[in-house]
Parts: structure tokens; sequence; C-alpha cells
């Protein structure tokens, strides 16, 4: 059983990426698995963690609990770093079809097939988007259960491009800063003309208080003052 219209590829087999190189990349896998070949480019859009604003690098045991979550990390890293991801091969078991082993790389990665020796009038060739790209990834799936990293090749030997999604993400990413930071600049307004509006009651009802203690006083004083003029009345008498 072959996935999406793919050929079962010999691990030594020519195609569109040129030489397979399925005995070298699964080299050590279950040899009772059975290699094939996709020539998918990866579409999703996934949200892989990154930690301190930089971009999380794939490395070698690094572990995944399932072949979708590791799929989503590498797509997501591919899409932060500027490539396209291809679903190169994968091996498969022969006893139960479960996926074994998978291998991703960079969209560019092998050359295209030429158009010579085809008969009828030669045709106006597109430019090819493959340039020999060797960036890939391999994991496999482990007697745990967990999919494992086995090698990573990161570098590319062409231009990374961002795409006009990242960037608009980027700048959505800023925008929201721009508003939050406004936001945050019109609260310290705020709380700094509630302070001066406490402050100024805070010394209004000092100053009521003052003159309310001054007011106590003159009467304290006009009733001593009473008591000592009528305590005077009666000694005379």
């Amino acid at each position: 059983e072959v996935d999406q219209g793919d050929t079962i590829a010999d691990s030594n087999a020519e195609g569109n990426d040129g030489e397979l190189e399925g005995s070298e990349e699964f080299e050590g896998e279950e040899n009772y698995g059975k290699l094939e070949e996709d020539d998918d480019v990866e579409a999703e859009d996934n949200t892989s963690q990154v930690e301190g604003g930089e971009v999380l690098e794939p490395y070698v045991g690094m572990e995944f609990e399932s072949e979708g979550a590791a799929r989503s990390f590498y797509n997501d890293y591919a899409r932060r770093i500027g490539f396209v991801v291809r679903i190169m091969q994968r091996r498969r078991s022969e006893i139960d079809g479960r996926t074994l082993a998978r291998r991703l790389g960079c969209n560019k990665q092998g050359f295209s097939a030429s158009n010579k020796g085809k008969i009828g009038q030669d045709k106006k060739q597109r430019p090819s988007a493959r340039e020999g790209c060797k960036a890939t990834i391999l994991f496999k799936v482990e007697k745990s259960g967990k999919w494992v990293v086995t090698r990573f090749v990161k570098d590319h030997n062409h231009p990374l491009v961002v795409t006009a999604h990242e960037y608009s993400k980027t700048h959505d990413k800023d925008e929201k800063i721009q508003q939050l930071t406004r936001e945050l600049h019109r609260q310290d307004q705020l709380c700094a003309a509630y302070r001066e509006r406490l402050l100024n009651f805070l010394a209004s009802v000092e100053e009521q208080a003052q003159q309310l203690s001054l007011k106590v006083q003159e009467v304290v004083n006009n009733v001593k003052r009473a008591e000592a003029e009528e305590a005077q009345v009666s000694s005379c008498r």
C-alpha cells in the first residue's frame, strides 16, 4: 500500500530528486520495513513554541511524542527560517504498515529531471526550483513509541527567504506591542492624574482638620474662660 499515489522506491532508484539516498539515509533501520519515496511539499501551518524569541533548532536525539508532532515542529522551524519543507522518504513496516522512519528536507533538494529525449517540439522549460540543497532531517520511532531525530543537516546552498506570512505575523506582533505601549502610557497618565487628585484631597482634608482643630481649641478656651468668670463671680458672693 502506497500513500498519495507514490511508488515504492528502491534505495538506489532514481527519480525527480536524482539519486535517492535511501540506503544511506535509513542505514540501520528495521530490515523488515519497506522504503517509500514521497515528493510532496509540506503545507501545514504549525505553531511550535519558541523560547526567548529565538528559533528552536532541531538536534540529533531530540524527542517527540508522535510523527505528527515531529513534522509540525520541522514545518514551523522551516517557516521561521525561510524555506519550504518537502516530504522525501519514509520507511514502513511490512508487518502492519505503520511508519517506522520519516525523512523531510528542503524543497530545493535534488534536481529536476531533464526534458531531453522527449518526442515533439521542444517546450520552454520553467526555471527549476531545485538546486541540490542537502538540508534534511531524519527521525524514527523508538520502541518507547517516541520519535527521535537521528540525523539533521542544517545548512542550505541557497538564500533563505522569510515568507510574507511570517513578515505579516512579525508586523502584527510589532503593532500589538505598540498598542500595548500606548495603553500603558495612557494608564500611567491616568495613575499620575489620580495620584495628583488624591494628594490634593489629602491636603484639603489636612487643612480642614487644622481649621477644625483651631475652632475646637477656641471653643475650649471660651468654655474655660466662662468657667473662670463664673468661679470668680461665685467667690465674690
